[in-house]
Protein backbone atom coordinates (compact mmCIF):
# COMPACT_ATOMS: atom_id res chain seq x y z
CA UNK A 1 0.00 0.00 0.00
CA UNK A 2 0.87 3.54 -0.79
CA UNK A 3 -0.13 6.43 1.39
CA UNK A 4 0.65 9.88 0.63
CA UNK A 5 -0.42 12.74 3.15
CA UNK A 6 -0.59 16.45 2.99
CA UNK A 7 2.51 16.74 0.00
CA UNK A 8 3.67 19.94 -0.89
CA UNK A 9 5.99 21.07 -3.48
CA UNK A 10 7.32 24.03 -5.02
CA UNK A 11 10.23 25.11 -7.45
CA UNK A 12 10.64 28.45 -6.67
CA UNK A 13 7.59 30.34 -7.39
CA UNK A 14 5.60 27.32 -9.28
CA UNK A 15 3.42 25.38 -7.01
CA UNK A 16 3.66 21.79 -8.29
CA UNK A 17 1.72 19.81 -5.64
CA UNK A 18 0.18 21.14 -2.71
CA UNK A 19 -1.56 19.48 -0.01
CA UNK A 20 -1.65 15.72 -2.02
CA UNK A 21 -3.61 13.20 -0.29
CA UNK A 22 -3.84 9.98 -2.11
CA UNK A 23 -3.78 6.21 -0.63
CA UNK A 24 -3.63 3.31 -2.84
CA UNK A 25 -4.10 -0.27 -2.11
CA UNK A 26 -2.13 -3.10 -3.42
CA UNK A 27 -2.41 -4.66 -5.96
CA UNK A 28 -3.81 -3.10 -9.02
CA UNK A 29 -2.92 -1.07 -11.73
CA UNK A 30 -4.01 2.46 -11.12
CA UNK A 31 -3.44 5.08 -13.96
CA UNK A 32 -2.13 8.83 -12.75
CA UNK A 33 -3.40 10.66 -15.98
CA UNK A 34 -4.14 14.79 -16.19
CA UNK A 35 -3.25 18.10 -18.71
CA UNK A 36 0.65 18.84 -18.85
CA UNK A 37 1.85 20.45 -15.39
CA UNK A 38 -0.38 18.68 -13.36
CA UNK A 39 1.83 17.40 -11.27
CA UNK A 40 1.68 13.71 -12.57
CA UNK A 41 6.17 13.01 -13.06
CA UNK A 42 6.32 14.94 -9.39
CA UNK A 43 4.45 12.45 -7.40
CA UNK A 44 5.94 9.83 -9.22
CA UNK A 45 9.76 11.12 -8.67
CA UNK A 46 8.47 12.02 -4.79
CA UNK A 47 7.36 8.13 -4.18
CA UNK A 48 10.98 7.47 -5.90
CA UNK A 49 12.97 9.52 -3.36
CA UNK A 50 13.83 11.88 -6.32
CA UNK A 51 11.97 14.84 -5.51
CA UNK A 52 11.77 15.04 -1.57
CA UNK A 53 8.84 16.89 -0.89
CA UNK A 54 8.34 20.53 0.97
CA UNK A 55 6.31 18.92 3.52
CA UNK A 56 4.01 16.07 3.99
CA UNK A 57 4.65 11.98 4.58
CA UNK A 58 5.27 9.11 1.81
CA UNK A 59 4.70 6.07 3.28
CA UNK A 60 4.90 1.99 1.31
CA UNK A 61 3.79 -1.12 2.97
CA UNK A 62 2.92 1.21 6.70
CA UNK A 63 6.90 2.69 6.72
CA UNK A 64 7.85 5.95 5.66
CA UNK A 65 10.01 6.56 3.02
CA UNK A 66 11.06 9.79 3.11
CA UNK A 67 14.98 10.42 3.33
CA UNK A 68 15.35 6.91 2.64
CA UNK A 69 16.79 4.57 -0.03
CA UNK A 70 16.88 0.67 0.40
CA UNK A 71 13.10 0.63 -0.45
CA UNK A 72 13.87 1.28 -3.98
CA UNK A 73 15.35 -2.34 -4.16
CA UNK A 74 11.87 -3.66 -3.90
CA UNK A 75 11.08 -1.60 -7.02
CA UNK A 76 11.42 -0.97 -10.99
CA UNK A 77 10.98 2.26 -12.44
CA UNK A 78 10.83 3.40 -16.23
CA UNK A 79 11.29 7.28 -16.53
CA UNK A 80 9.57 9.00 -19.29
CA UNK A 81 13.44 9.75 -20.88
CA UNK A 82 15.41 7.13 -21.11
CA UNK A 83 18.47 9.16 -20.29
CA UNK A 84 21.17 6.45 -20.78
CA UNK A 85 24.99 7.10 -20.77
CA UNK A 86 25.37 7.36 -24.79
CA UNK A 87 28.93 5.86 -24.67
CA UNK A 88 27.82 2.43 -23.75
CA UNK A 89 26.32 -0.61 -25.86
CA UNK A 90 22.94 -1.86 -25.24
CA UNK A 91 24.75 -5.45 -23.89
CA UNK A 92 26.99 -3.03 -21.30
CA UNK A 93 23.85 -1.18 -20.10
CA UNK A 94 21.92 -4.50 -18.95
CA UNK A 95 24.90 -6.05 -17.56
CA UNK A 96 25.91 -3.14 -15.61
CA UNK A 97 22.29 -2.62 -14.19
CA UNK A 98 22.06 -6.06 -13.45
CA UNK A 99 25.48 -6.09 -11.32
CA UNK A 100 23.75 -2.93 -9.75
CA UNK A 101 20.69 -4.50 -8.77
CA UNK A 102 22.53 -8.01 -7.97
CA UNK A 103 19.07 -9.86 -8.29
CA UNK A 104 17.57 -12.57 -10.99
CA UNK A 105 17.24 -11.11 -14.08
CA UNK A 106 14.79 -11.86 -17.46
CA UNK A 107 16.42 -10.30 -20.04
CA UNK A 108 17.03 -12.73 -22.67
CA UNK A 109 13.49 -13.46 -22.87
CA UNK A 110 12.69 -9.77 -23.49
CA UNK A 111 14.87 -8.80 -26.06
CA UNK A 112 13.79 -11.10 -28.16
CA UNK A 113 10.38 -9.88 -27.42
CA UNK A 114 11.64 -6.46 -28.65
CA UNK A 115 13.20 -7.69 -31.18
CA UNK A 116 16.70 -5.66 -30.22
CA UNK A 117 19.45 -8.47 -31.14
CA UNK A 118 21.11 -6.77 -33.74
CA UNK A 119 21.21 -3.94 -31.39
CA UNK A 120 22.99 -5.71 -28.54
CA UNK A 121 26.46 -4.20 -29.28
CA UNK A 122 25.59 -0.65 -30.48
CA UNK A 123 25.74 2.32 -28.73
CA UNK A 124 23.16 3.73 -26.76
CA UNK A 125 24.22 7.25 -28.14
CA UNK A 126 23.44 5.40 -31.75
CA UNK A 127 20.22 4.08 -31.75
CA UNK A 128 16.89 5.80 -32.29
CA UNK A 129 14.75 6.91 -30.03
CA UNK A 130 11.94 4.26 -30.35
CA UNK A 131 14.71 1.71 -30.42
CA UNK A 132 15.94 3.14 -26.72
CA UNK A 133 12.63 2.79 -25.51
CA UNK A 134 12.34 -0.55 -25.82
CA UNK A 135 16.48 -1.07 -24.03
CA UNK A 136 14.10 1.15 -21.35
CA UNK A 137 11.35 -1.48 -21.19
CA UNK A 138 13.77 -4.56 -20.84
CA UNK A 139 15.63 -2.51 -17.90
CA UNK A 140 11.82 -2.20 -16.24
CA UNK A 141 10.40 -5.18 -16.84
CA UNK A 142 13.68 -7.80 -16.64
CA UNK A 143 13.17 -8.24 -12.52
CA UNK A 144 10.34 -9.49 -10.64
CA UNK A 145 9.13 -6.56 -8.60
CA UNK A 146 6.82 -6.05 -6.71
CA UNK A 147 5.85 -2.36 -7.16
CA UNK A 148 6.27 -0.93 -11.12
CA UNK A 149 6.49 2.88 -12.33
CA UNK A 150 5.35 3.32 -15.64
CA UNK A 151 6.03 7.35 -16.42
CA UNK A 152 4.51 7.14 -20.24
CA UNK A 153 6.02 3.97 -21.19
CA UNK A 154 4.21 4.28 -24.71
CA UNK A 155 6.78 6.88 -26.07
CA UNK A 156 8.41 6.05 -28.92
CA UNK A 157 6.80 3.00 -29.56
CA UNK A 158 5.70 1.15 -32.77
CA UNK A 159 2.32 -0.34 -32.92
CA UNK A 160 3.83 -4.14 -32.30
CA UNK A 161 5.87 -2.85 -29.35
CA UNK A 162 3.12 -1.71 -28.28
CA UNK A 163 0.89 -4.83 -28.66
CA UNK A 164 3.98 -6.04 -26.84
CA UNK A 165 3.85 -3.63 -23.57
CA UNK A 166 -0.11 -4.47 -23.25
CA UNK A 167 0.93 -8.02 -22.95
CA UNK A 168 3.67 -7.65 -20.57
CA UNK A 169 1.20 -5.24 -18.32
CA UNK A 170 -1.48 -7.16 -18.49
CA UNK A 171 1.00 -10.61 -17.21
CA UNK A 172 2.43 -8.13 -14.84
CA UNK A 173 -1.00 -7.17 -13.44
CA UNK A 174 -2.18 -10.87 -13.18
CA UNK A 175 0.68 -11.55 -11.13
CA UNK A 176 -0.69 -9.30 -8.18
CA UNK A 177 2.19 -6.50 -9.13
CA UNK A 178 1.10 -2.85 -7.82
CA UNK A 179 1.68 -0.66 -11.44
CA UNK A 180 1.83 3.34 -11.50
CA UNK A 181 1.05 4.37 -14.96
CA UNK A 182 0.81 7.62 -16.12
CA UNK A 183 0.16 7.86 -19.64
CA UNK A 184 -1.85 10.20 -22.50
CA UNK A 185 -3.06 6.45 -24.26
CA UNK A 186 -6.74 6.31 -22.88
CA UNK A 187 -6.81 2.70 -24.60
CA UNK A 188 -3.84 1.68 -21.80
CA UNK A 189 -6.29 3.43 -19.24
CA UNK A 190 -9.27 1.63 -20.41
CA UNK A 191 -7.86 -1.71 -20.75
CA UNK A 192 -5.85 -2.02 -17.48
CA UNK A 193 -6.63 0.21 -14.80
CA UNK A 194 -8.33 -0.59 -11.44
CA UNK A 195 -8.37 3.10 -10.69
CA UNK A 196 -8.16 6.34 -12.05
CA UNK A 197 -6.30 9.33 -10.14
CA UNK A 198 -6.80 12.69 -12.08
CA UNK A 199 -4.64 15.31 -10.81
CA UNK A 200 -5.01 18.83 -11.76
CA UNK A 201 -2.94 21.83 -10.57
CA UNK A 202 -1.27 19.77 -8.27
CA UNK A 203 -4.21 18.30 -6.43
CA UNK A 204 -6.61 14.79 -7.07
CA UNK A 205 -9.28 15.98 -8.75
CA UNK A 206 -11.05 12.49 -9.11
CA UNK A 207 -9.90 8.87 -7.67
CA UNK A 208 -11.71 5.75 -8.68
CA UNK A 209 -13.23 3.52 -11.07
CA UNK A 210 -13.60 4.19 -14.84
CA UNK A 211 -17.15 3.36 -14.35
CA UNK A 212 -17.05 6.16 -11.65
CA UNK A 213 -15.86 8.69 -14.01
CA UNK A 214 -18.14 7.69 -16.33
CA UNK A 215 -21.03 8.43 -14.13
CA UNK A 216 -19.44 11.56 -12.49
CA UNK A 217 -18.85 13.08 -15.84
CA UNK A 218 -22.08 11.84 -17.96
CA UNK A 219 -19.97 10.34 -20.69
CA UNK A 220 -18.81 7.02 -21.77
CA UNK A 221 -16.12 8.07 -23.98
CA UNK A 222 -13.01 7.79 -21.88
CA UNK A 223 -11.40 11.14 -23.46
CA UNK A 224 -14.75 13.01 -23.32
CA UNK A 225 -15.16 11.99 -19.62
CA UNK A 226 -11.00 13.08 -19.17
CA UNK A 227 -11.76 16.28 -21.29
CA UNK A 228 -14.99 17.56 -18.92
CA UNK A 229 -12.93 16.95 -15.79
CA UNK A 230 -10.19 19.11 -17.00
CA UNK A 231 -12.29 21.82 -17.59
CA UNK A 232 -13.20 22.87 -13.80
CA UNK A 233 -15.66 25.20 -15.43
CA UNK A 234 -18.19 22.42 -16.55
CA UNK A 235 -20.71 21.25 -13.39
CA UNK A 236 -20.33 17.83 -12.39
CA UNK A 237 -22.12 15.24 -10.60
CA UNK A 238 -21.53 14.75 -7.05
Amino acid sequence: MIEINGIYKRFGKLKVLEDLDLELKSPGVFAIIGPNASGKTTLIKAILGIVIPDAGEIKINQRSVLNEFKYRNQLTYLPQIANFPPNLTVGELISLVKELRQEVSYEDKLISIFNINEHINKKIGNLSGGTIQKVNLILTFMFDSDLIILDEPTNGLDPISMIHLEKIISEEKKKGKTILITTHVMRIVERFSDEIIFLLEGKVFFKGKLSALRKKTDEKDLEFAIAKLMDKRVCLKS
